[in-house]
């Protein structure tokens, strides 16, 4: 069961922004609700932000503001000459966290680096299917069950991993959210009582903050982790006031009850900066918006069809509504700012007539689909609902009637994964690790289909092209065969693909320490506030 607080009871418990108190609290007003706390069972970045950037870490972590690793719960490492053997040395004396609910007997040792993945690739597993229906979205769709061979425990502070091929990105990998390291002393506690479920309720881990509570779509509170082993953090109290509203996010922001928010409206971001109270930081978002097809129903099987499509989307009326002009529109489906982007590429004019007419010469007439649209915003996209409706305008200026659909964002995640679902899903993806392996193979490459492949989209010419590129350790070579796959995946059109946008994020003055992620990242370690 998860344990509830009010949000009021929260605030209370806690400091109030303009009160004198001998603890540091800090709220961030989030966008959503997790989906839930164990990090290798999602893909969300609100689920990241909640669970892996502030209970846990990975044996490798991003340095901040950059998408370089560099140690974390791994001290060191070595890669055999053959590319295809990894091994850890894990960093002595990492405690895991204290907490009403656990109280652990032992440090961070090989066992638990073990027990977190080998639960994702492992069917035999006893925490396999802990959560009925489980597929490991992430891992499974890097491919990584086909990947790793074997991971070995070589003595209590030495983690082997054996790969079957070599994986160019596989150190920056292992440092993403579903790679995060869990104690498997609470987990075995958690079976003997029969509580497995609680491992994604009520989390525990080596992370700068430790999990309080939780009330559903209102409010999670952490205290500081005191034994963390990168030392204890400036704030005493981290509170998520979970605000899905931009507007109101940012009135809340004004008024002092949260400190920094993320993702406000484009309309509101002047007068933000023109606030004496408030101050906001902006760079090119490492990230892509688009509306994926379900290429597996007709007639978007059509690759005409779906090129019919997207030359009827008005994708700069998309980006002057929605963003006031604070992103470009998008050609292909990795961000401008990463390497091997396709230059080259030309993207499809806006085109309604042409589209007309593409859609009678493929025999499709009298079209009626469904546009799903996210109900959170996102980096990539602020307002999926204004987005949606100026695609079902569009797409009603060629004779395609568009029903607008959407769920509860947990929800809305889950079901757009299904293999027969109807229409066209919009969502996006900001960069996890800073390689285009993590747009290209995880979003469009066949292992994802039925998880991230939201187009369910199995070309095997572009599997080919990536699937080579990651094992490759020459970086040109990789280039090239990436600027390939975006030209297969232009011609071939599983999604159109709509923006990519800045990053924007508005805090108090008083906030310090807070390093905006080129990942998309609102992590609070290192975070402070200044009287």
């Amino acid at each position: 069961m998860i344990r509830k607080l009010t949000f009021a009871a929260a605030l209370a418990a806690a400091t109030v922004l303009s009160g004198v108190a001998s603890a540091k609290t800090f709220v961030y007003c989030s966008e959503g609700s997790p989906e839930g706390f164990d990090p290798g069972l999602y893909t969300a970045g609100t689920t990241f932000d909640a669970a892996a950037h502030t209970v846990y870490n990975r044996l490798l972590e991003f340095k901040k503001g950059t998408t370089e690793t560099e140690p974390g719960l791994a001290e060191s490492w070595e890669i055999s000459d053959d590319g295809l053997e990894y091994t850890f040395k894990l960093r002595p004396g990492v405690k895991f966290q204290t907490t009403e609910f656990f109280t652990p007997t032992r440090d961070l040792n090989a066992d638990d680096v073990i027990f977190s993945f080998e639960r994702q690739f492992s069917a035999d597993n006893a925490w396999n299917q802990y959560v009925p229906g489980t597929s490991w979205e992430y891992f499974s769709g890097m491919g990584m069950p086909d990947l790793i061979s074997s991971i070995e425990k070589v003595d209590d502070m030495t983690v082997k991993f054996v790969l079957k091929q070599r994986e160019a990105p596989f150190l920056a990998n292992v440092a993403m959210p579903f790679a995060s390291i869990m104690s498997k002393e609470y987990a075995d506690k958690l079976d003997a009582d029969g509580k497995k479920e609680q491992l994604n309720q009520m989390p525990l881990g080596t992370g700068p903050f430790a999990f309080v509570a939780y009330q559903q779509d209102a409010v999670i509170r952490y205290k500081a982790n005191p034994d963390y082993w990168g030392g204890k953090q400036k704030i005493d109290d981290l509170v998520f006031a979970i605000t899905t509203d931009a507007a109101v996010r940012y009135q809340k922001l004004k008024a002092g009850e949260c400190h920094l928010m993320p993702y406000p409206n484009s309309a509101d971001v002047e007068a933000m900066k023109a606030d004496p109270a408030l101050k906001v930081l902006e760079q090119e978002g490492l990230n892509v918006a688009y509306l994926a097809y379900n290429t597996t129903q007709a007639p978007f099987d059509k690759v005409e069809v779906r090129k019919a499509l997207n030359k009827a989307i008005n994708k700069q009326a998309i980006v002057d509504a929605v963003f006031q002009g604070a992103a470009t529109p998008a050609k292909n489906p990795i961000p401008p700012t990463m390497w091997s982007y396709n230059k080259a590429i030309e993207d499809d004019t806006y085109d309604p007539e042409a589209a007309k007419k593409m859609l009678e010469d493929a025999g499709v007439k009298d079209l009626s689909m469904k546009v799903w649209a996210m109900p959170v915003a996102r980096p990539y996209m602020l307002n999926a609902r204004r987005a949606a409706e100026l695609i079902q305008s569009d797409f009603d200026k060629i004779g395609v009637k568009v029903e607008i659909v959407s769920y509860e964002w947990a929800e809305y995640l889950d079901r757009s994964k299904a293999k027969d679902r109807d229409g066209a899903v919009m969502l996006g993806w900001t960069g996890d690790n800073g390689d285009p392996d993590n747009f290209l193979d995880t979003l469009l490459g066949c292992d994802a289909v039925g998880g991230n492949n939201r187009a369910q989209w199995c070309n095997q010419e572009f599997d080919d092209l990536v699937s080579k590129a990651k094992t490759s350790s020459d970086k040109a070579e990789r280039t090239k065969l990436y600027e390939e796959a975006q030209v297969v995946f232009k011609r071939e059109a599983p999604w159109a693909t709509i923006d990519h946008s800045l990053s924007v994020v508005p805090m108090r003055k008083e906030v310090e320490g807070f390093v905006q992620s080129p990942l998309g990242d609102f992590a609070f370690d290192g975070v402070d506030i200044t009287e």
